[in-house]
């Protein structure tokens, strides 16, 4: 019995001494993770539902140690939630550190949170400078994330770092206010450790040489992470729990060149290799992309180009991600690559590396970007081409996703320059600050104004006294300039007397009042043609050769001199199949006239209804939207300033002798943001029915709301009936809500004018809808550009196309099998008559 009694005392002790090395082991865990909100004596949930823990647990410092929890004085209304913005930690004195656990065998990415805003009325943002070093690495030097944030235009922004594993299982920030300045401290907002996985497990070839470099023992920082064609996905969406954020890549794209954007198929299922492991990219950026377009003649004569500023002096690997959405066999799509001006890869095919539509896929290349003397921010750029000598089927490129980091150098220095403000925000904060302290000088020129300006009232009255009626009072116009928004002394009036537009540099002529009564038969009321806000348009003869519309300004009409200038200056510089030609222009004896290309076939409308010209069929509606697509996307991508057209309705597309869309008066336009801008903020101006929502409500004004008006022109071509009719029960006076309403409901085809019933493709209506509806998104970021809408307008048509050869087909065969039928039977006839007659 003894032997059984010591047997469970010996299990008892071993369990004993397992629980205590397993508590040991458990006592002091390495997180995979930390959320911290400095200077937070809480923490938080952000906007994407993160908890956040305060930063008391993580921070050490000596007593001796100046540091503050401060929380800012004012919210920026760009600031995603409040934690962690709202709070920092300060550092007013010597270097202070924030220690983590971590695994000694992991990378981890560090994000460092700012927003430089005031937190204590005794420190200012503008003096703050300071280093950041981890783990020996340096992350920033000599940093200003005032400078920063101004530079980027932004309130806040996150700099992110893939740190190599620490060996001793601590890892340690540490910042250090600069020491050469006075009044300079350092501040964090939020700092994240997340543990990751090794993201490079190949070593990427150098572009110049194509030698392979390791990364295993660099730290690297994030510089870009792009949605290639997609949308921003927030880091709740990321995959792997890696917390990253895509951006959209728009704003990095290179000219007027913007290829179009494509999403896969809802029937597409991403699917990545055995190998490929998911937390590589999430799906939303493989189901994404941008590709240059249908057109192979177009895709010649360009580069799909992404341009990035960087650092100097180091060494970057950009990693392009890759998903062959469409095609489905060897050499239908191939391109080269190139990154910073140096092939990378000729003849890259997405789909000969996967053998798969849907596998993603990513290549990594690694440059190294010099300093350029006098140069302040270096530039990477990233390009694509069709590969022509591999002869592939189309000539097309694709890219879905793209991320630039930049690697450590020698002495692990991670820490750029501060970057420069463009100097467009120099001089307007220049204005401001001689504004500012100038105030003796403004009080002394304004004196001399008004001085200036009594004089000229004493100079006018006499004047008007004399009665010398044939001097004409109104000041002279201006001459247009090259700037696409220019404003005239005069551009008040709503005449044109007086005012003079000078030719020089314009694609069109100045005709004289006798040349234009002539043409119209002194504006006889049999040759009017339309009347529209900026007057009666005439049909004329100019010069006894050519047919034209000729546009006379009414007198009493809202729109004038600044419609009218608009209208010249943007039309006599553009030249398009699918615009309008602006011949020339008269402004004699008061008038203001416009004269065009005689479009014979009227307006769009008048060939949908309101008239009594026959209905168009479904293939030649879609044939003038395509036309009308293209020259808007002319207008947005093509033209030497993005051109909003701000005012696309069924009216303003015009039809010529051919049947060939063009798209009409331009006297609202506006030029488009530039590279620095998302959007131009101006008064609404358009036509009711046709508004953009959100360009109503925040008066900000993108080529997405010439989109959201397209999409009201779409669903009238579709459903044969004007966008606001107010004779309507509520529901449908607006088409746009009435349109979207039966969408939701699957009741689309009950809306479809009467004429095109039965004789519109399934699949066709499902593809024109599915375009009309995104473009009607109420969120502009939402909609697609025009080269997608034109895109996908095209494709419609061919599956029509396709629908319309297949009945043809159908019916070939019944008329063959019918002719068959009736042959036999003939022949049965003739065989049986010719029996009866012989009598056999």
């Amino acid at each position: 019995m003894r032997p059984h009694s010591q047997y469970p005392f010996s299990l008892i002790i071993f369990s004993i001494i397992l629980i205590l090395i397993t508590t040991a082991r458990t006592e002091e865990p390495a997180a995979k993770s930390f959320l911290i909100s400095c200077g937070s004596s809480t923490g938080g949930t952000d906007s994407n539902g993160r908890t956040w823990l305060p930063d008391s647990k993580y921070f050490t410092t000596p007593s001796s140690i100046d540091t503050k929890n401060s929380t800012a004085k004012q919210q920026d209304p760009s600031l995603p939630s409040q934690i962690p913005y709202m709070s920092a930690r300060i550092f007013t004195s010597s270097s202070s550190t924030f220690r983590f656990p971590v695994s000694p065998n992991t990378r981890h990415y560090i994000r460092l949170h700012f927003y430089p805003s005031t937190y204590d009325s005794s420190l200012d943002p503008n003096n703050s400078y300071f280093s950041v070093d981890a783990n020996g690495f340096t992350l920033l030097n000599n940093f200003s994330a005032y400078l920063t944030a101004k530079a980027l235009a932004k309130a806040y922004f996150i700099k992110e770092y893939s740190l190599v594993p620490a060996e001793s299982g601590k890892l340690s920030i540490t910042f250090t206010p600069c020491s050469k300045r006075h009044g300079s401290y350092a501040f964090i907002n939020g700092i994240e450790v997340i543990a990751i996985p090794d993201l490079f497990t190949q070593p990427p070839p150098l572009v110049s040489t194509h030698q392979s470099i390791s990364v295993a023992n660099s730290s690297l920082q994030t510089m870009i992470r792009l949605n290639v064609g997609g949308q921003y996905i927030s880091p709740d969406r990321d995959s792997g729990g890696l917390s990253r954020t895509w951006y959209d890549d728009s704003p990095y794209l290179f000219a007027a060149a913007l290829g179009v954007t494509a999403v896969a198929d809802k029937n597409l299922t991403i699917q990545y290799y055995s190998d490929l492991p998911e937390y590589i990219a999430p799906k939303d950026v493989y189901a994404t992309a941008r590709t240059m377009g249908p057109d192979n003649r177009v895709n010649l004569n360009y580069n799909l180009s992404w341009v990035f500023q960087v650092d100097a002096n180091f060494t970057y690997i950009v990693r392009l991600h890759f998903c062959e959405l469409f095609f489905t066999r060897n050499n239908q799509r191939k391109f080269n690559i190139y990154v910073n001006n140096q092939t990378a890869l000729e003849g890259a095919d997405v789909y000969e590396w996967t053998q798969s539509k849907g596998a993603p896929i990513y290549q990594d290349f690694v440059t190294f970007v010099v300093d350029v003397p006098g140069v302040d921010d270096q530039e990477l750029w990233v390009e694509l081409h069709p590969a022509v000598k591999t002869k592939p089927q189309y000539y097309d490129a694709i890219l879905n996703g793209l991320e630039i980091f930049k690697i450590n150098d020698s002495s692990g220095n991670l820490a750029g320059k501060n970057p420069t403000p463009s100097k467009l925000l120099l001089d307007s904060e220049a204005k401001k600050g001689n504004k500012k302290h100038n105030n003796l000088a403004a009080i002394i020129a304004t004196g001399l104004v008004l001085l200036v300006a009594a004089l000229c009232l004493l100079v006018y009255l006499r004047k008007k006294r004399k009665g010398d009626r044939n001097e004409t009072v109104l000041g002279n116009w201006l001459a247009i300039h090259d700037s696409p928004n220019t404003t005239t002394e005069c551009g008040h009036h709503k005449s044109g007397a007086g005012c003079s537009i000078s030719t020089q540099g314009l694609l069109c002529e100045n005709f004289s009042m006798e040349e234009i009564k002539l043409a119209t038969n002194n504006f006889d009321e049999s040759k009017v043609i339309g009347v529209g806000g900026f007057g009666k348009v005439y049909k004329g003869v100019i010069r006894g050769v050519k047919e034209v519309a000729v546009k006379r300004s009414n007198p009493s009409s809202n729109q004038g001199i600044n419609e009218f200038q608009n209208e010249i200056y943007m039309l006599s510089k553009l030249r398009h199949r699918h615009l309008v030609s602006l011949i020339g222009f008269c402004q004699e004896d008061g008038e203001m006239i416009l004269i065009y290309d005689y479009m014979a076939n009227g307006t769009l409308q008048q060939h949908l209804y309101k008239s009594n010209k026959p209905s168009l069929p479904w293939n030649q509606r879609l044939e003038i939207c395509i036309g009308a697509a293209r020259g808007l996307h002319y207008l947005h991508t093509g033209a030497k300033f993005t051109i909003i057209h701000r005012d696309v309705k069924t009216t303003n597309i015009l039809l010529d002798e051919s049947w060939v869309a063009k798209v009409s008066d331009f006297g609202l336009s506006k030029t488009g943001p530039n590279m620095n801008q998302t959007h131009v903020s101006t008064m609404v101006k358009g036509s009711f029915g046709y508004f953009d929502p959100e360009y109503f409500r925040r008066q900000q004004l993108t080529e997405k709301s010439d989109v959201y008006s397209f999409g009201v022109v779409l669903f009238e071509v579709l459903c044969g009936r004007q966008a606001l009719d107010p004779t309507l029960p509520t529901e449908q006076v607006s088409l746009a809500d009435w349109a979207l309403m039966n969408l939701e409901k699957g009741s689309l085809e009950d809306i479809i004018d009467p004429h095109l019933q039965g004789k519109i493709s399934i699949d066709c209506l499902k593809k024109f809808a599915e375009i009309a509806e995104k473009c009607l998104s109420d969120n502009g970021l939402e909609r697609p550009s025009m080269g997608d809408v034109l895109w996908t307008l095209e494709l419609a048509l061919q599956l029509q196309k396709n629908a319309d050869a297949g009945k043809l087909e159908e019916k070939k065969k019944e008329k063959a099998n019918d002719d068959s039928c009736i042959l036999f039977d003939d022949s049965n006839y003739f065989h049986n008559k010719i029996a009866m007659t012989t009598g056999r």
